[in-house]
């Protein structure tokens, strides 16, 4: 729908974590889908997932569906540490790389809700929707805002991580880390061997089991998608500092009482 540097920044200022850790000059990036009504009364926000873009969300945006950018107006934040927002690839010392802070959904749904209210001036959403981590988000907005949010749709995600969830995440992030080319975060090149390997026992965990029976991978965007090779082609979209980052946010990621 839109090419992947087609989106805006949000400028946090200085923003501090839950855990006390202060993001200088922390951005958040966006992209929108819609024009917001005259009343600022039809918009959505539909935060991103597990190590994901905004253009990994839109498969679920188009004319004449549920989130129809005709009928409403569509925010899709990037999560803080995805590649786009502040992140340990773009954020200076100190807390460049792996010095980069934790992140909790509280802080990821308080910076969204600022740009929902100071750029966009909205003091009423129609819906707050998303999966996975997205999913996680949601059910956040709806205890931080209440009187924002006066329905939410989240699928395939819970309010609390469970440990089975925590042990495939932990999975993830160790095959990553093993390749020695990691070095503890302070990477000179992107760790392939490493992003590959994730990538593989994340193709195991993340899909279906029909999801191969049917053979929907072939359905992919590149053509050489094949069991054998579709799941290493997952780490070329990823740097690495974002799914280890996504982890740390996921792993202790159960919705909290605190905006």
């Amino acid at each position: 729908m839109t090419s992947r540097t087609d989106y805006e920044t949000f400028d946090l200022a200085d923003f501090t974590l839950s855990g006390g850790a202060t993001l200088r000059g922390a951005r958040l990036a966006y992209k929108t889908y819609g024009t917001l009504s005259e009343n600022r009364d039809n918009a959505i926000v539909y935060p991103t997932w597990y190590s994901g873009r905004h253009w990994e969300n839109e498969w679920l945006i188009g004319d004449g569906m549920t989130l129809d950018p005709a009928r409403y107006f569509i925010i899709v934040p990037n999560m803080l540490g995805n590649g786009l927002s502040s992140s340990p690839s773009n954020t200076p010392p100190p807390y460049n790389g792996p010095r980069f802070p934790d992140v909790r959904v509280q802080d990821n749904v308080r910076a969204q809700h600022k740009l929902v209210t100071e750029r966009f001036g909205i003091e009423r959403l129609v819906a707050v929707t998303g999966w996975s981590m997205g999913a996680g988000q949601t059910y956040q907005w709806a205890v931080s805002y209440p009187e924002m949010v006066p329905r939410i749709l989240p699928f395939c995600g819970s309010a609390r991580t469970s440990q089975h969830n925590i042990v495939f995440l932990e999975g993830v992030k160790a095959a990553l880390t093993a390749d020695a080319a990691w070095k503890g975060g302070w990477y000179d090149e992107q760790p392939w061997r490493g992003l590959r390997a994730a990538a593989r026992v994340y193709a195991g965990w993340g899909f279906s089991q029909a999801f191969y029976w049917d053979e929907l991978y072939k359905q992919l965007a590149t053509p050489r998608s094949k069991t054998s090779s579709w799941p290493s082609g997952r780490g070329s979209s990823w740097t690495s500092a974002t799914p280890t980052t996504s982890s740390r946010c996921c792993g202790p990621g159960s919705t909290g009482t605190s905006a």
